[in-house]
């Protein structure tokens, strides 16, 4: 097995070659430092490096490997760490000028969880500044970019952590959703993805509270996001909110025969590409192929509900960063700053009626999940947009249509106001760009399991992505 070949190995493959001794977690970690080496300057995935300590972690694992000792979940892997969640320390600059001397003070829920697992941190990856929009650029780190195509984005806010799995730069990598933030750079990166159930992962302080945001795991195998899912589930002391007991989902392959499937195109009110709508419905056919039935479905959702998320996206989020902003606003990205000045006319009333829109969505979903299991829908109404797309001004079209630039191409937004509700992405197919497409695979209310099976169903009779040259990224450049 070449270099290469070792850097893209599934994460549950690595650590049952570990065990055997017939793989070293110094092998592994070095052909993904080397990797790295070879990539990084035409991607910029992953802003900060441990390679040093990451080695020597990775030579402790091997010792405990060879000499058959007891060994934890993770033993020896490289998990790639959202800049955005602290290690005790560590820097931590949540991709803000603001943040760049930052050292974490406390270790993250969930990245104390993946610690003590055994993952190695090798690196921090990047987002957007305090994770505000769905592209991957900031002052502070500069672009990121998508290696299926360098011309356009990852995806965000967890842009890094896809845009690494995807480069096989780390073997597994963390990432949090608030309005799409793992399930876009998922799929625009052609990775698995899960924004689990509200509290089922832990979180950090204020935004645990907060319903719209949530923790979770990306991976190129829906086995591997199952593993780290596994991993960083379960009920935390620091986190009031975080959900017992700790569901541990299987990653074994399960029939689907007799599941009822709902089928959204558009989820009753998005612009989506002949290509999208496309490669989701091939996605469909695969899942009929294991057993299970689809139907189309009319959810009448209508894009008024996307002013109730602003609103309630803005008067917390935004409202949290003004004052940080308004001590140097040049200092920070247009994305920042548009969302601080939404939130400074947001009422309280409108907060309230956000809740009553999600409450008014619910009521329709809930008719659909009456009757079918799951929803499927596209992930992103686009494949991608420009990588340099500041999600305020530029221009975003979609079958010759002017969207929003930020939430008009992803499709991810409802189900954080339904966030109750966990989801999948998963890949779906390429668009002529190159970059990956995916679907959002939704159950109903705290089913983790029922979206981590139907993903680990459709993977095993698709396909597992990454495996040679012809389902891995050529680093394009148009």
């Amino acid at each position: 097995m070449d270099k290469t070949d070792l850097a893209y190995l599934p994460a549950h493959q690595a650590l049952d070659m570990f065990r055997a001794k017939t793989l070293s977690p110094v092998e592994h970690m070095q052909a993904l430092i080397d990797r790295a080496a070879e990539v990084e300057p035409k991607v910029n995935a992953l802003p900060m490096t441990y390679h040093d300590q990451a080695m020597d972690a990775a030579k402790k694992a091997e010792a405990k490997h060879a000499a058959g000792k007891r060994t934890r979940t993770l033993e020896g892997l490289a998990v790639g760490i959202k800049d955005e969640s602290t290690i005790k320390g560590m820097p931590t600059t949540f991709g803000s000028l603001s943040m760049k001397d930052n050292i974490g003070e406390v270790t993250s829920p969930v990245n104390e969880k993946i610690i003590k697992a055994g993952g190695i941190v090798h690196a921090r990856t990047a987002t957007p500044e305090f994770s505000c929009t769905v592209m991957t650029h900031t002052k502070l780190w500069g672009v990121t970019r998508n290696p299926w195509n360098l011309s356009l984005t990852p995806g965000g806010s967890s842009g890094g952590s896809a845009a690494s799995l995807a480069s096989g730069t780390s073997a597994l990598a963390t990432g949090s959703d608030i309005g799409g933030s793992i399930r876009v750079p998922s799929s625009t990166c052609g990775l698995f993805g899960i924004k689990p159930t509200f509290g089922r992962n832990p979180a950090d302080s204020p935004f645990n509270l907060d319903q719209y945001a949530v923790d979770g795991p990306l991976a190129r195998t829906a086995k591997d996001m199952v593993l780290l899912q596994n991993v960083m589930s379960g009920p935390h002391k620091d986190d009031m909110v975080s959900i017992r007991p700790k569901l541990r989902i299987s990653s074994e392959v399960k029939s689907l025969e007799g599941w009822k499937i709902a089928y959204s195109p558009n989820l009753g009110f998005y612009e989506v590409s002949d290509e999208v709508r496309a490669n989701t419905e091939a996605a469909l056919d695969v899942f009929c192929a294991v057993g299970a039935t689809v139907e189309q479905v009319d959810l009448r959702w209508t894009a008024d509900i996307l002013d109730g998320a602003m609103a309630h996206l803005e008067h917390l989020f935004g409202g949290s960063l003004a004052e940080l902003v308004d001590e140097d606003p040049d200092s920070f990205m247009p994305y920042t700053r548009a969302l601080v000045e939404g939130s400074r006319n947001r009422t309280a009333a409108e907060f309230l009626e956000a809740g009553e829109i999600a409450n008014r969505m619910y009521a329709e979903l809930s008719k659909v999940f009456a009757k079918h299991r799951l929803l499927i829908c596209p992930t992103t109404a686009l494949e991608a947009v420009p990588a340099d797309c500041d999600g305020v001004s530029d221009q975003v079209l979609i079958n010759g249509k002017s969207v929003h630039p930020l939430h008009g191409w992803i499709m991810t937004v409802p189900f954080n106001m339904l966030n109750y509700c966990p989801v999948v992405s998963a890949p779906s197919g390429y668009a002529k760009s190159g970059v990956p497409t995916g679907i959002q695979i939704v159950g109903r209310t705290y089913c983790d399991g029922d979206v981590c099976a139907a993903a680990i169903a459709y993977e095993h009779e698709r396909g597992v992505q990454f495996t040679g040259a012809a389902t891995r990224p050529g680093f394009r450049e148009s």
